[in-house]
């Protein structure tokens, strides 16, 4: 008789911690057992692992490090989930090894999808523990709402025993953020004092507040929907301002970084972070320029400096004094207008090569006697409006070639209080002569307006015709005229941050030095144009140098440099047949050089081109040498 097959049983399960890890190590998959753990604690987290898997081995040194640190606040408890005794195994059925679960008492699970680093646990063990922060004072709202990251504030007073109502609610919701975000980019803190809650315009209590530093802030709509955590959470996630992201690929096949770029130019920022320090200075730097870059709507800025000249006894709105307008001109920048459009003239001189590019803003405040100045805010039909009336008089813009920025105000013929002023010049579709008078555009005197003539002219060299600034008189800036970029350029970028600690691979492949010891890194990715600019590593990553690299690629014109990929393996050789081509020496090589070029495109994969190598040797030896370069 034939003996039955037989099969060897798994070996019994060992600990994966050690015995005196603060870890409770359930090797045996003992689920239910972690379930009875869990109704004594506040806070838990379960690490769910596979003992062969090298990713739950590599994070084992981690989770212990962040629980020799928060044992006395959190229990951590790691369960077997891969023995196919175990009841993990039978009730679980995960796609990837390790799995973190977060539970706040009753609320959970929270899974953990961030970078299996201590820091990064550690963090965001800390925000389940505290998803509210508590903001007692006038100075914590204005830390609370400086921040970079979207903030939720909820305003509830303590008079009633235990909570008043809604608080449970939006506590939950505060866990909710977590749960369907686990960057944790929405911070949620709650007000208890009346007179803190009223800098916000909070009254009610119950009430609950998103902050925004672009777009207005907003206050949750009770009577449109219903007060519960899910929509208070989707609410928030909905109208959140995103001025800079973080992007943190797992490790795996992920489309991220091909949803990301997808949406446009992007600019990648890599900086060592370490999310438990409580400064970050640099940090602090980018997002200081992301919100400037951001900043389209000027009015709040331009507001307070209006208002002393509300007064209509001010000379510059009495029409009895003479040149009024040329009073006024002095006081008045266009800077300070909200609504301007760069238009560029159609190209009539194809012999000249140049354009005639004009800044179009709306000006409300000439030839009028207001009682007060209002600010006006821009919108679609105004500046169709001033378009429509500039198109109109086109020709009293249009120059053959002139070097000068010539400005004109002319009447709305929509409207008898409304003037537009228009400043043109003509630029050279070359450009060249920008570069080396950089220093010198920002410079513009003042140039006075006229109401029926052009004034004014300046001998300095073309400025980026993006860049509003640079373009107006009577400028005055303090340190930067990257503010609302992004609404006045065709090329908006998106920007992304990158921990290099983590992902210093990404930055490598976009043409960061090995050899760095400071691991920053800027990179522009422009994925439709198949183009990348990388920011000089001789300089410091510091707001000013990512100012000028920003404003840089926006220009029309733009003087960046396109950054190729070098083979830093070949070595040449003089007396060779077959030239070596690199991207550092095509151009030389095959461009401007003086005989026939003949180029081979190959690749080390390629066996065909393998095969093909003699016969081109062969060829190389045969066409003559003075008037042809054979070359790889």
């Amino acid at each position: 008789s034939r003996a039955k097959d037989v099969t060897m049983p798994a070996k019994l399960p060992v600990n994966f911690f050690s015995t005196r890890s603060p870890v409770i190590d359930l090797f045996r998959g003992q689920l239910d057992y972690a379930d009875h753990l869990r109704q004594d604690s506040e806070i838990v987290l379960y690490f769910f692992y596979a003992p062969w898997c090298g990713q739950s081995i590599a994070a084992r040194e981690e989770i212990e490090q962040v629980a020799s640190r928060l044992s006395d606040q959190v229990l951590f408890v790691a369960v077997n989930c891969w023995w196919n005794q175990g009841k993990c195994r039978k009730q679980k059925h995960f796609f990837y090894f390790p799995v973190i679960h977060l539970y706040h008492r009753s609320f959970g699970p929270i899974e953990y999808k961030g970078p299996m680093s201590a820091v990064y646990i550690e963090k965001f063990v800390r925000r389940v523990m505290t998803p509210l922060l508590y903001i007692s004072s006038r100075s914590k709202l204005l830390d609370f709402l400086s921040n970079y990251e979207p903030g939720v504030l909820g305003y509830f007073e303590f008079n009633a025993s235990p909570q008043p109502p809604g608080y449970l609610t939006f506590f939950t919701s505060a866990l909710h953020s977590l749960k369907k975000d686990y960057l944790g980019t929405i911070r949620f803190g709650v007000i208890t004092d009346k007179h803190v809650a009223e800098e916000i315009s909070l009254v009610h209590s119950g009430s609950v507040y998103l902050h925004r530093h672009v777009n207005t802030s907003l206050i949750y709509p009770n009577d449109i929907m219903n007060y519960t955590a899910e929509n208070i959470c989707k609410w928030a996630l909905e109208n959140r301002e995103m001025l800079i992201r973080w992007l943190r690929p797992h490790g795996g096949k992920s489309l991220l970084l091909n949803n990301e770029l997808k949406k446009g130019p992007a600019l990648l920022i890599f900086i060592p972070y370490n999310p438990l320090a409580e400064i970050h200075p640099l940090l602090d730097e980018i997002t200081k320029v992301a919100l400037e870059y951001h900043s389209c709507n000027k009015s709040q800025a331009a507001e307070p400096d209006l208002q002393h000249l509300g007064d209509t006894h001010s000379p510059a709105f009495d029409s009895s004094v003479p040149d009024a307008h040329m009073k006024l001109s002095e006081t008045f920048s266009i800077t300070k207008y909200p609504c301007c459009n760069t238009v560029v003239l159609p190209q009539w001189h194809s012999i000249s090569r140049t354009h005639n590019v004009c800044e179009l803003c709306i000006n409300q405040t000439l030839g009028v006697k207001p009682n007060k100045v209002h600010v006006p805010h821009c919108n679609f039909l105004e500046i169709e409006a001033a378009l429509d009336s500039f198109y109109l008089q086109e020709h009293t813009f249009f120059q053959v070639i002139s070097n000068t920025i010539e400005c004109s105000n002319f009447l709305s013929f929509y409207s008898p209080f409304s003037y537009y002023t228009a400043c043109c010049r003509t630029v050279n579709r070359h450009f060249l002569s920008f570069i080396g008078s950089e220093k010198t555009i920002f410079q513009t005197p003042k140039v006075a307006f006229s109401s029926h003539g052009k004034k004014g002219k300046t001998q300095h060299s073309v400025p980026h015709i993006e860049d509003r600034n640079c373009f107006i008189p009577d400028l005055r800036i303090s340190g930067t005229n990257i503010t609302g970029l992004s609404c006045r350029t065709n090329k908006t970028l998106n920007l992304y941050l990158l921990d290099s600690n983590l992902f210093w691979i990404y930055a490598e492949r976009l043409g960061a030095s090995r050899s760095s010891h400071l691991k920053e890194f800027a990179a522009i990715v422009d994925l439709k144009e198949e183009v990348h600019y990388v920011l000089d590593q001789n300089q410091s990553l510091v707001g000013s140098t990512l100012e000028n690299f920003i404003k840089n690629f926006s220009i029309l014109y733009s003087p960046l440099k396109r950054h190729l990929v070098d083979d830093p393996l070949v070595h040449f050789h003089e007396q060779r047949i077959i030239t070596e081509v690199t991207t550092n020496t095509f151009r030389d090589t095959v461009f401007l050089s003086e005989k026939n070029v003949l180029l081979l495109y190959y690749a080390q994969w390629c066996g065909f081109c393998a095969s093909l190598n003699h016969i081109f040797i062969q060829l190389a030896r045969l066409l003559p040498p003075d008037n042809f370069t054979v070359a790889r």
